[in-house]
C-alpha cells in the first residue's frame, strides 16, 4: 500500500479531502498525530510546534533557534508517523515528507481565491469578501514563509508535489477518487527500495535531531544505507576539526553505520556558522524610553552570548510579551504612557512566569518595596555595573527554568 500528504490551500476542503481518502481505503488520518507525537516527545506544547510552522520566527529566534529546532521536532514525529504505512496526513507538518520514498504520494489542493473567499464566507471563518480576502492573504503568506524556508521555492511549486487538485473545479468527491486512484496505482506501492528509503529518511531526521541537541543548525543530514552525510550550510574557521565533531555526533545515533561531514553550496557564503549554547539567557526584553542606553546596554549585552530585543515604551513591551514569551524582562520604572510598575504588574498577572528586573535611576525606597511586593526577581539601580546586571540576569534565567521545568528539568524549549 502507500502514504498519502495532502497540504492544503486554506479553504480548500482538505479536512473533507482528507477523510474521504482514508475511508474509502480503509487508512488512518495521521494530521493530528504527527504534532501530537512531537508535543509528547520533546516536552513543547502542540501550539508553539503549530505557530512554527504557521507563524514568523519570534523576535528572539536569532539567539534561540527556536523556529528552527521546532521544526526538526515536527520532521522526527513525521518520518515515525510515515513509517506506519496505510496512512493519509494533511497539515504544513507534511512539507517535510520525502521525496526520496516512492510510496509516498505527495499531494496538494489548490482554488482560486475567489473560490476561497467564498468557502470562508459560507463556513463563518469571516463575516464579508474583504475580511474573507485579508485571511486568504494571510494564509498564503504563513505558507509561503513555510514552503521558503524548506524548499527555497512556493508553497505551490509543481516540484513539491504529485498530483495538484483545483478544488474549484472539482468537489471533494471528485477529489477524493481522483487520489484514490493514483494510490493504488503500481507506481506508488511499497517495495523494498521505498522501504529502505523511508528508513534513511527517518535515520537521518534522528541525526539532525541529535545535531540540534548538541546546538548545530546550519546543517542538513542526508543518509543512506546506514551511512549518514552532514552537509555544512555555514562558513567555519577550523573545518577539520569540526567535520569530525559532526560526524561524531552523527554516529552516536542508533542506526548509523558510518558517519561523514561535507560542506554545502552554502558554506561558501559569508554567514559565519555558529554553534548555539542552551545555557546562557537567549530570550531577553529589555525596556526602557532611554534609546541610546537601551541600544547600547543590548549591544553589550550580546557580546556576552545574551539574546536582546528592545521595547521603549510600556505597551509595546507588553505587546511583546504576549507575543514572544520572553524568558527575563529589564525594565525600567519611569517611562511615557504605563510606567514600570504597571507593566510589573500586568506581567505578573498574565505571565507570572517571566522573570522582571527593574533597572531605574528615578527610584525611591518605596518604589523598590513596591516593585519586589509585585513579583520583581530583582531591584538594581543606574548606573549598574555590566557585570552585575549580567549575573542578576543569569539568575534570573535559571529561575525561570526552574519554574518552567522544575529541579533538573532540561532548558531547551
Amino acid at each position: 500500500m502507500s502514504v498519502i500528504t495532502i497540504f492544503s490551500a486554506s479553504h480548500c476542503g482538505d479536512d473533507d479531502v482528507v477523510r474521504g481518502v482514508a475511508q474509502v481505503l480503509k487508512y488512518q488520518v495521521a494530521t493530528d498525530a504527527v504534532l501530537d507525537l512531537a508535543a509528547q516527545k520533546f516536552g513543547v506544547p502542540r501550539d508553539k510546534l503549530d505557530r512554527a510552522m504557521r507563524g514568523p520566527a519570534s523576535m528572539f529566534n536569532a539567539f534561540t533557534r527556536e523556529k528552527e529546532r521546532h521544526a526538526v521536532y515536527i520532521k522526527a514525529a513525521l518520518a515515525e508517523v510515515l513509517k506506519q504505512d496505510n496512512v493519509v496526513c494533511g497539515g504544513y507538518a507534511v512539507q517535510f515528507a520525502p521525496r526520496t520514498v516512492a510510496h509516498v504520494l505527495r499531494v496538494c489542493l489548490t482554488a482560486t481565491p475567489e473560490f476561497r473567499a467564498a468557502q470562508a464566507v459560507k463556513q463563518g471563518a469571516a463575516g464579508s469578501d474583504r475580511e474573507a480576502a485579508r485571511l486568504i492573504a494571510r494564509d498564503d503568506t504563513n505558507a509561503s514563509r513555510w514552503a521558503q524556508d524548506l524548499h527555497d521555492v512556493g508553497p505551490w511549486h509543481k516540484s513539491l508535489y504529485d498530483i495538484r487538485v483545483p478544488m474549484h473545479e472539482k468537489s471533494v468527491e471528485q477529489a477524493v477518487a481522483l487520489i484514490v486512484e493514483n494510490a493504488q496505482k503500481p507506481g506508488v506501492q511499497t517495495t523494498e527500495d521505498s522501504v529502505a528509503a523511508m528508513a534513511d529518511f527517518s535515520l537521518a531526521a534522528q541525526v539532525h535531531l541529535a545535531l540540534v541537541k548538541e546546538g548545530h543548525f546550519d546543517v542538513d543530514v542526508v543518509c543512506a544505507d546506514g551511512v549518514a552525510t552532514v552537509i555544512i550550510n555555514k562558513h567555519v574557521m577550523r573545518l577539520e576539526p569540526f567535520e569530525k565533531e559532526l560526524s561524531a555526533i552523527a554516529r552516536r545515533v542508533p542506526g548509523v553505520q558510518e558517519a561523514r561531514a561535507k560542506v554545502g553550496p552554502d558554506f561558501y557564503q559569508a554567514d559565519i556558522y555558529r554553534r548555539q549554547s542552551f545555557d546562557m539567557p537567549k530570550k531577553v526584553l529589555l525596556v526602557d524610553d532611554e534609546t541610546e542606553f537601551v541600544q547600547t546596554l543590548s549591544e553589550r549585552l550580546q557580546m556576552r552570548d545574551f539574546g536582546t530585543a528592545v521595547a521603549h515604551d510600556g505597551e509595546s513591551a507588553l505587546e511583546m510579551v504576549r507575543g514572544d514569551e520572553p524568558e527575563v524582562m529589564v525594565l525600567d520604572l519611569r517611562m511615557p504612557g504605563i510606567d514600570g510598575l504597571e507593566v510589573l504588574r500586568r506581567i505578573k498577572q498574565e505571565q507570572p512566569d517571566v522573570q522582571v528586573i527593574i533597572l531605574t535611576g528615578h527610584g525611591t525606597d518605596q518604589d523598590r518595596k513596591a516593585a519586589l511586593d509585585l513579583g520583581a526577581f530583582a531591584y538594581l539601580e543606574k548606573p549598574v555595573d555590566i557585570e552585575k546586571l549580567s549575573q542578576t540576569m543569569q539568575a534570573a534565567y535559571e529561575e525561570a527554568q526552574r519554574r518552567k521545568h522544575g529541579p533538573g528539568g532540561e532548558a531547551a524549549d
